[in-house]
């Protein structure tokens, strides 16, 4: 997530060379490619994460620093 984003509320996702957004409300790709067993980890990330990365979005749009939330990888 970087600050000035636009909605709809996503994030990016980077993984060995592959870039993609992912819609914070769905999980599902918006853009970009990613590795089909990749895909699947931050789908599931954005699920179990969705309420912190909410949070995260709404500080992001009021300009303040966002709170730390594990990685898909941890």
């Amino acid at each position: 997530m970087y600050y000035r984003e636009h909605n709809p509320p996503h994030i990016h996702a980077y993984y060995q060379g592959y870039e993609a957004a992912y819609s914070i409300n769905t999980g599902e790709k918006i853009i970009g490619k990613f590795p089909r067993k990749a895909d699947k980890i931050i789908s599931e990330w954005i699920k179990d994460y969705q309420a912190e990365l909410y949070d995260d979005w709404n500080l992001m749009l009021e300009g303040k620093q966002l709170k730390r939330i594990p990685g898909a990888d941890q």
